[in-house]
């Protein structure tokens, strides 16, 4: 078998529309990591990932009589784009089949490309069925997305490419999963001409498609999968991959979304390129391989296999990066309802930054702050900080890996007050920088109580904080007088409706 794939992949036809990518080496994580990091640029083809090798190399072989008659393929995505653009090139007529779901930028693209479009069903599984149907009564051509020995040859080209521009040993290459096309031909020829190389591939841990079906022995159809790495999310391997992929691959990893976001940081942080979450699969494997291993290690190579994210997709990265980092912590804290509590909270955190600081007044005895603290990386340095807290008396639950904390309660603290009096409402805007929420705290201690309290920290050069603040009729004056010596800028928001509706007293 591995004679034939590696003759089929010497032979395959992709430089048509294929270009041979850099493998570039990634400084700021390998000296963070302490281990060589190489990333395969996958994202640098014309449609920003590898998919169009296989679709390309697939068409080129097909029979003049097939070519004449036409493709079809089901996608949403990479692969049909894929399709599109072999098809465009060689003169195939292509048609698409795409969920109904599909965002428009990418049907447009795929439009774009010269593919006719059909909409159909609400998922891949859907749309798959619908294609097959088509297939048979119009009598074209079926480009499986991975499960499909030439299909497997074209994205097999990105070993090829790797082993030539490496020559130095390498210990191991993280491949994405999804139906397994890519790892079972990346596999099939690193095998066969350096079998010494560890070849691993990474899954999310919500769609372990590969690895439940080497644990099972046979290929299982999972019945969950998750979406948020769209680009492998499958939920059965091919039989010709699983072939390959039992005889192939050495170990299988997982990870968490969340260590997904932060792997498509990294590599921002390094290339100023945004990776699909299916394409930072590899980055974040090898950061959970060298968590296992406990040390550092040889050359390690990461396919970038993708950069087709959706832009509305960004702010859940940006959310999620620094949690899958170990650079965040949440917690709830309970703290004494008095003036004072915020400041002497804050006081004991010091100068640590503040990502996020949430309250509502409930009653005259106790507050419930829902807190977000930026961290160094240092897993031991979360529990520090809870044992400080503590020790100094409030009372802290970790909501660090609570999925639904994360997900959903962080943007439902507040609500109505109904025994709140006298309160007004404030926006700030100040300068954002260490210790800037601190110094803010410090100046509203003059005695008047925070009854509602909002902040995040954006990443911007301003912070802003919504306040609301109990005062009676004769503070007034006094406030604003204190408001303008403050010299932040600040717009009451008392009256907002919004306000009114969702975080007033009710009444």
């Amino acid at each position: 078998m591995s004679r034939n794939y590696l003759e089929r992949i010497l032979r395959a036809r992709v430089y048509d529309v294929a270009r041979e990518t850099p493998l570039d080496f990634i400084p700021r994580l390998s000296a963070r990591l302490n281990t060589d990091i190489w990333l395969k640029r996958e994202d640098m083809q014309s449609v920003f990932s590898f998919k169009l090798r296989g679709a390309y190399n697939k068409i080129y072989n097909l029979s003049d009589k097939q070519k004449l008659q036409g493709v079809i393929a089901a996608s949403a995505g990479n692969h049909a784009q894929g399709v599109a653009l072999a098809g465009k090139r060689l003169g195939v007529p292509a048609l698409i089949i795409m969920p109904t779901t599909t965002p428009p930028i990418k049907v447009q693209t795929v439009r774009n490309l010269g593919a006719s479009i059909i909409l159909h069903g609400d998922s891949y599984d859907e749309a798959y069925e619908h294609a097959r149907t088509l297939e048979k009564k119009k009598g074209l051509v079926f480009v499986h997305p991975f499960d499909d020995p030439d299909v497997i040859a074209g994205q097999g080209t990105v070993a090829m490419e790797v082993l030539r521009q490496h020559e130095d040993p390498i210990e191991a290459v993280f491949i994405p999963v999804g139906g397994g096309g890519l790892i079972g031909g990346m596999a099939a020829y690193i095998k066969r001409v350096r079998p010494e190389i560890r070849v691993i591939g990474v899954e999310p841990e919500d769609t372990p498609t590969l690895q439940s079906a080497l644990k099972a022995g046979r290929r299982v159809t999972l019945k969950q999968i998750g979406l948020f790495a769209d680009g492998v999310a499958v939920r059965q391997i091919g039989k010709e991959t699983f072939k390959l992929a039992k005889q192939y691959v050495d170990e299988v990893v997982l990870v968490t979304t969340d260590e997904i976001c932060a792997a498509i940081k990294d590599i921002y942080d390094d290339t100023r390129s945004v990776a699909e979450p299916a394409g930072a699969l590899g980055i974040a494997g090898i950061k959970k391989y060298l968590q296992q291993s406990k040390g550092s290690c040889g050359n390690l190579v990461a396919i970038l296999s993708g950069a087709n994210i959706n832009f509305d997709r960004l702010r859940h990265v940006s959310e999620r990066a620094e949690l899958g980092e170990q650079r965040e912590a949440l917690f709830a804290v309970g703290i004494p309802e008095r003036p004072g509590s915020f400041l002497n909270f804050c006081k004991i955190l010091g100068k640590r930054n503040i990502t996020e600081f949430n309250y509502r007044y409930h009653d005259d005895k106790r507050a419930h702050v829902f807190c977000g603290l930026e961290l160094s990386g240092n897993g031991k340095e979360r529990h520090s900080i809870i044992e400080r807290l503590q020790r100094r008396k409030f009372d802290v639950t970790d909501l660090t890996d609570n999925e639904t904390a994360k997900l959903h309660i962080r943007y439902m603290v507040g609500g109505h007050a109904r025994q709140v009096r006298n309160e007004r409402l404030f926006r700030f805007v100040f300068p954002e920088r260490p210790g800037a929420l601190l110094d803010f705290l410090a100046g509203l201690s003059r005695g008047w109580n925070i009854s509602l309290f909002h902040y995040r920290n954006h990443g911007a050069a301003y912070g802003r904080v919504l306040v609301g603040v109990q005062i009676q009729g004769a503070e007034v004056n006094e406030f604003r007088a204190y408001l303008k010596e403050l010299g932040y800028r600040y717009h009451e928001e008392t009256d907002n409706p919004a306000y009114q509706l969702f975080a007033g007293s009710g009444k």
